[in-house]
């Protein structure tokens, strides 16, 4: 089991730089959801806007994060679980977003139920979104 940014890094095939291994244990912390880019910007004052997505999307190339598409119009990424690998996704479960604290959260214990298209589509993706209030804004 990889345990630090560095490992990771190291696995994947990427240098190990400061600011990789700075975002990158941003996603290590279980209670913060997945982030935005100006969270991460807001947490790590010392990177500019575009190391910041230029890491990001690096990272999600390699199947470390995965984009979750807010229905705000505002992207978020989450640590990759798993069997994802460079240019290969494979995490088909469900989001949560809050509507009170504004959190995304990975469900990965749900799977995004099987959707039957018509033959003259070709599905490449499928994007799960529940809005609700999570257990914490709910007490």
């Amino acid at each position: 089991m990889l345990e630090s940014a560095s490992e990771i890094l190291k696995a994947n095939n990427m240098s190990v730089t400061a600011s990789r291994q700075q975002i990158l244990s941003l996603f290590f912390d279980k209670d913060r959801g997945a982030l935005r880019h100006s969270d991460i910007e807001k947490q790590l004052d010392n990177l500019d806007r575009v190391t910041i997505y230029r890491t990001l999307q690096v990272f999600s190339d390699k199947g470390l994060i995965h984009p979750i598409s807010g229905s705000d119009g505002v992207t978020r990424y989450a640590l990759c679980k798993g069997n994802c690998s460079e240019g290969h996704h494979h995490d088909n479960h469900v989001h949560f977003y809050c509507h009170k604290c504004s959190q995304t959260q990975c469900l990965n214990e749900v799977q995004i139920p099987k959707v039957e298209l018509p033959g003259i589509f070709t599905v490449r993706n499928i994007e799960m979104l529940i809005h609700g209030v999570c257990q914490h804004c709910k007490n």
